[in-house]
């Protein structure tokens, strides 16, 4: 079982940067791939960054050259740093962990609002 905490959104300007933190409670070697998603009122919850554990990400391409995923293997955390954001990037953020063993491993979000 893996318990993951997001911490890091809020409220924030359009063109402004946010970043967002997920900490895992057990090591992060366990854990083959780990990615941020996100879901704005009535929609799908949509990958945006996702890194295995090679280091090799993929973003969305409405994020491409403005967001950046990082993971921390001793620190057991997982980063997104977020720049020139925009309104539609409103949405709660969700930090996800894909197990080695097939489980997927869910945080409670994170609340990020671009004002216009």
């Amino acid at each position: 079982q893996v318990q993951l905490a997001e911490s890091g959104g809020g409220l924030v300007q359009d063109g402004g940067s946010l970043r967002l933190s997920c900490a895992a409670s057990l090591s992060t070697f366990s854990i083959r791939d780990m990615g941020w998603y996100r879901q704005a009122p009535g929609q799908q919850r949509e990958l945006v960054a996702r890194i295995n554990f090679a280091g090799h990400t993929n973003y969305a391409d409405s994020v491409k050259g403005r967001f950046t995923i990082s993971r921390d293997n001793v620190k057991n955390t997982l980063d997104l740093q977020m720049s020139r954001l925009k309104f539609e990037d409103t949405a709660v953020y969700y930090c996800n962990a894909h197990a080695w063993g097939g489980r997927d491993f869910w945080g409670q979000g994170t609340q990020v609002t671009v004002s216009s």
